[in-house]
């Protein structure tokens, strides 16, 4: 393997660039430890799922800047990023996440608001009289 792979995740507002190197299984996110970054377990289990479906976590270290959204769109941002930079590494990897569903792009994001509306779809309050 080359010095590190790159690779982006994106999930709704949430972009998530990685850099994916040989070593003991750091994952550093924003220059902090993963599980002080993503305090609640779910979100950090998300961030380790590329690794537990391959059972390769502690071959490589980690780091990703990541910026926009909320903690879950970011979390899961991440758990892309990590799956694609992975099939990077190795091609053969790809079939186990691709069942996993880690190679798929979620496009769901926020419907934008429509003038006249007072939120995406919901209208103001219909009075009769």
């Amino acid at each position: 393997m080359e010095k590190q792979k790159n690779a982006v995740g994106r999930r709704k507002e949430a972009v998530a660039r990685v850099y994916l190197s040989k070593g003991t299984g750091n994952i550093t996110v924003n220059d902090k430890e993963y599980k002080s970054y993503f305090t609640m377990m779910y979100l950090q289990n998300q961030v380790e799922l590329p690794f537990k479906t391959l059972d390769a976590a502690s071959s490589f270290d980690v780091v990703v800047n990541v910026q926009g959204g909320g903690p879950k769109g970011q979390a899961e941002a991440v758990k892309m990023a990590i799956a694609r930079a992975l099939c990077d590494v190795n091609p053969e990897f790809r079939p186990a996440l691709k069942k996993e569903g880690l190679m798929t792009r979620d496009a769901r994001s926020v419907e934008r608001k429509k003038f006249g509306k007072r939120k995406a779809r919901r209208s103001f309050q219909f009075s009769k009289r």
